[in-house]
């Protein structure tokens, strides 16, 4: 296989602005706008080898779950027995979390409770399709209520950091949230729409940095807000990956690894039984994170989240590269909605759309401008895959 040429047609809108030759994977489409990228010398990238070599030879999906998976099915319901759920599981109103809400409750007999973190910037879409599959389930629904004011001045201190990662306060708040409520009540069994299927190429760390890292939140906050944090909700790296899990006992699941996941299908369900909408695309059913991924990112940095996103369904055989590829020449927002995107996020976060603009238009900033614990995520990272306890590619 010859290396990628890549034509005038090809080269995206946002092909990377660092002094380097582009190129794009010929399996994949992953490209040079992840800096770190490495091809070999039939031009395919190390994230498609990384999948190869470290994923695909462990994970094994089938129409049905095996009796491994099962058993520990059986354990959630024992251990949840006499309890008024057994489980909980966050749901975000995004396609692979009202997926697994689904299976969950229809398909494995569980009694989760549906956890919704609600930091500010749901869109309607996202209120409309959690309310129907709870409805039509039958489930209980706990939403948190993140302080406004606070998440609103997070938010702002990372937009004047100038970081590409400006959704971390939102994805912090998330984890956080749902931490600490299965250890205040004594939950066990934490279910996740994360997964393989979907999701098997990672963003690269330069793209979104690790939402966990609370002394880079705190440090960012410090530089640039402007009132405490009295009850904005923080975790830790230990504290989520090594004292909920190994002291207080507390798992987080991926069931939708241990089944054939496919997106499209899961999609048809949803709308055919629940009346589902879906979403133009992943993670935009939040508003924030809708500007921040079809905008932001890319107008900003030239990171385009549709080709990590793309390629793990390539890799998985949902998509082709060809279709990818078609899909990439179209604009990551819609033209005809920006201004007003732009002007909802400047008004919601109480700014001008000049302001907002000046972020726009600041020097761009890393995550290596700020304190945090990148050091300790790769020695984790490194401990957890070589003892087989974390699959994936690389960040």
């Amino acid at each position: 296989m010859a290396a990628a040429v890549v034509s005038a047609v090809e080269r995206p809108f946002n092909a990377p602005r660092v002094p380097r030759d582009y190129q794009i994977c010929v399996r994949c489409v992953m490209d040079t706008s992840d800096s770190k990228i490495v091809f070999d010398a039939e031009g395919v990238c190390d994230h498609c080898r990384t999948f190869d070599a470290k994923i695909k030879p462990s994970w094994n999906p089938k129409p049905e779950p095996g009796p491994e998976f099962l058993k520990l099915v059986d354990q959630i319901k024992a251990r949840g027995q006499d309890k008024d759920f057994d489980c909980i599981i966050g749901m975000s109103g995004g396609i692979d979390s009202s997926y697994l809400t689904y299976y969950a409750k229809e398909r494995l007999g569980l009694r989760p409770l549906v956890f919704h973190v609600d930091a500010g910037w749901n869109s309607q879409e996202a209120v409309n399709n959690i309310e129907q599959l709870v409805d039509k389930l039958g489930l209980d629904l706990y939403t948190e209520v993140i302080n406004w004011e606070e998440m609103r001045d997070i938010q702002l201190s990372f937009f004047k950091a100038g970081v590409p990662h400006i959704d971390t306060p939102q994805d912090h708040a998330f984890f956080a949230t749902m931490y600490r409520f299965a250890e205040q009540y004594d939950v066990k069994y934490i279910l996740t729409g994360a997964n393989l299927s979907t999701e098997c190429i990672r963003n690269p760390i330069e793209w979104m940095y690790y939402q966990s890292d609370s002394i880079q939140l705190r440090d960012i906050h410090r530089q640039f807000g402007s009132r405490p944090l009295t009850s904005f909700p923080t975790t830790s790296i230990l504290r989520h990956k090594v004292f909920l899990p190994y002291v207080r006992g507390i798992r987080v699941i991926r069931p939708l690894n241990y089944i054939t996941y496919n997106k499209q299908d899961a999609i048809k369900l949803l709308v055919e039984r629940f009346g589902w909408q879906p979403y133009p695309q992943k993670h935009f059913e939040s508003r924030f994170t809708r500007f921040y991924e079809s905008y932001w990112l890319p107008q900003k940095f030239g990171y385009d989240t549709r080709r990590v996103q793309f390629s793990s369904l390539i890799l998985t055989e949902q998509m082709t590269r060809d279709e990818a590829l078609e899909r990439l020449t179209q604009l990551p927002y819609c033209e005809s909605t920006i201004t007003q995107d732009f002007e909802y996020i400047a008004t919601k976060l109480g700014i001008s759309v000049a302001e907002l603009q000046s972020y726009m238009d600041a020097p761009n900033k890393t995550y290596r401008d700020y304190k945090s614990q990148e050091l300790l995520y790769s020695l984790g990272a490194f401990a957890m895959r070589a003892l087989g306890l974390e699959v994936g590619g690389k960040r």
